[in-house]
């Protein structure tokens, strides 16, 4: 592989590691500012219990999105000095209001989110837990409204030299793709984290332990899943006609849609072939694709060979991916609504088949959401600015040796995190939520005591977080 190719592989995976913890402390925040609010109103201590529970599992997911950020600034200026030379105008304020809102908000408030709860009144933490869970949608905002320039640029000419200036700042921002691609984010964290609590609630509730709280967890977590699936399923939809007006040839990617079609069939499964460029071994449905794009029976939508093979992304990847994030998708809508069922039936909280599947599915928001996010950045290709920077041309012109070496440090440092991560958060988990105190007062020393487990120097990582990392976006 050339140097371009590696640095692609690098970010791809860097970028990939990281997406995984701001998609757990989106929806973890404001899950914990719920029972912080709960407890407040009600007074009652499983909502106490259950915020401490999740609140350490926020910590540890907030200090690895902490980490693994500060990766991706300095990736950006060694691995892409040609997109910093050419956006840093556009991009370099957006992250900087990032910082100044989303970050600083963040850190003003966690300490007393993490201690605080036997030093400040009920209302106060919950407005601290507010204040943390805005700061975490304002990053998803800022750093989303980057992204999607990136998808549809406007607002912003390029000189002679390449060099992106802005002209509108609120074209930049609102450009677009933004505010589908913002809710389509946000709400992908929250089901994420809905089938995060599910699944350990009925974990809980497999082993006939900690019963009150796994059961209002378990109900909360399935109520969230009810509501936000459909929502999902609509916000993909308006998401996917908006691709097909502004990034057609991402779309007959995600498709596998060759030929500029009027009424296209939708293609189940297929092999797309780049050398042929056709499909083969496809099962298809007719025009079922033309009634979710364009919502019309014989609407027209273009097909991948309007535009030359050097400006088509590789199909296979962007096909299958979208098909993964949408198979899951519909998994998760059954689980939801089996749960509804079982509820109205009065058996959600004791029928053992029903728990064993939300523990299975406790993942596959993880897997959707990466590969959401594969479908969006590699039918980019081959554009970085689409249609306006080529990502060849983006790359830094550094060694190929170079940026495979530090391809497998990474991945191996990042292996070990992970593991970490899954241990303490694993030992979390199986203690529950009785056996975990963070408002300790023996916890008020740099070592954060999580049932067991030891973060050392929380705050202190939190203060360093660098402005430029790219938090939780598509």
């Amino acid at each position: 592989m050339d140097a371009v190719m590696l640095a692609r592989l690098q970010f791809a995976f860097t970028i990939g590691f990281h997406i995984l913890w701001p998609t757990v402390t989106i929806g973890l925040a404001c899950f914990v500012a719920l029972l912080s609010g709960l407890w407040w109103r009600t007074g009652r201590e499983v909502y106490r219990d259950l915020m401490r529970f999740w609140l350490a599992i926020f910590a540890l997911a907030f200090g690895m999105g902490v980490i693994t950020g500060l990766v991706l600034s300095y990736e950006i200026g060694t691995n892409w000095a040609g997109f910093s030379r050419s956006v840093s105008n556009v991009l370099g304020p957006l992250f900087m209001y990032e910082a100044l809102t989303a970050f600083f908000l963040e850190a003003g408030f966690i300490g007393i989110v993490l201690f605080g709860q036997n030093r400040v009144s009920k209302g106060l933490h919950f407005f601290a837990c507010c204040m943390v869970a805005g700061g975490t949608l304002m990053s998803a905002t800022w750093v989303l409204a980057a992204n999607s320039w990136m998808q549809t640029p406007q607002g912003a000419v390029a000189d002679a030299q390449g060099i992106f200036h802005v002209v509108d700042w609120w074209q930049v921002i609102f450009n677009p793709s933004f505010p589908y691609r913002l809710a389509h984010m946000v709400c992908a964290s929250f089901i994420t984290d809905s089938f995060l609590v599910a699944g350990v609630s009925a974990f809980h509730l497999w082993r006939r332990q900690h019963i009150e709280a796994g059961r209002v967890a378990f109900s909360l977590a399935m109520w969230m899943a009810l509501v936000l699936t459909p929502t999902q399923i609509l916000l993909g939809d308006v998401h996917g006609r908006n691709t097909l007006a502004h990034q057609p040839v991402k779309l007959a990617a995600m498709e596998g849609l060759w030929e500029t079609t009027n009424g296209p069939a939708m293609t189940v499964i297929a092999w797309p072939s780049m050398e042929k460029q056709r499909n083969l071994y496809a099962i298809e449905i007719p025009h079922l694709a033309s009634l979710y794009l364009t919502h019309s029976w014989n609407g027209e939508v273009q097909g991948l060979k309007a535009v030359s093979r050097v400006d088509q992304p590789y199909v296979p990847i962007v096909f299958f991916a979208f098909r993964i994030m949408v198979g899951i998708g519909l998994i998760l809508l059954a689980t939801a609504v089996t749960g509804a069922v079982l509820r109205w039936r009065h058996r959600l909280y004791d029928t053992r088949w029903f728990q064993l599947i939300a523990i299975t599915a406790t993942p596959l928001g993880f897997i959707a959401v990466l590969a959401g996010w594969t479908t969006t950045e590699a039918g980019r290709q081959p554009w970085v600015i689409y249609g306006q920077l080529r990502t060849a041309d983006a790359a830094a012109p550094v060694a190929a040796n170079a940026v495979a070496t530090t391809l497998a440090i990474f991945f191996l440092v990042y292996m070990v995190l992970l593991l970490v991560f899954l241990w303490f958060a694993g030992r979390i988990a199986f203690r529950g939520p009785h056996d975990i105190s963070v408002s300790d007062p023996r916890l008020v020393r740099p070592g954060l005591d999580l049932g067991g487990s030891t973060i050392v120097g929380t705050t202190s990582a939190v203060a360093s977080r660098s402005a430029p990392h790219l938090a939780s976006g598509e």
